[in-house]
């Protein structure tokens, strides 16, 4: 079983997943170039900081910049966020989930790409 791995404010996880889409190691601005909205450099930093600090991803020092490497790809993040979501909102069962999955919205089409991936054994 993987390790528990905490879920994330909504403003940590939006700067993580911007991370995630970066060439790593990324600097601040690589980081800031790929958040979907505009953040004070301050407030970038502080939650790059909060990231570290938490074992998210590793700052190293070139010069005066920093890099950061994230240390938790964003599949483990997903899977360990999903089983925490199956186990605490859907009670562990699964019947739970698959009922919570089809009453979503997600359309016809989505389901059945799911359910394709499934037989197929790609998930």
């Amino acid at each position: 079983m993987k390790q528990s791995i905490r879920r994330l404010p909504d403003a940590e996880l939006e700067v993580m997943q911007a991370l995630w889409r970066c060439e790593p190691p990324a600097a601040r601005s690589d980081v800031e170039g790929q958040l979907g909205r505009p953040l004070a450099p301050t407030t970038l930093l502080t939650l790059l900081t909060r990231l570290g600090e938490k074992g998210f991803l590793r700052t190293d020092k070139e010069g005066r910049r920093s890099l950061y490497t994230p240390l938790i790809t964003q599949a483990d993040y997903l899977a360990a966020q999903s089983r925490a979501f199956v186990e605490t909102v859907c009670g562990g069962s699964l019947p739970a989930f698959a009922a919570a999955l089809c009453d979503s919205g997600l359309s016809r089409e989505e389901l059945d790409e799911l359910r394709t991936l499934l037989e197929e054994g790609r998930l």
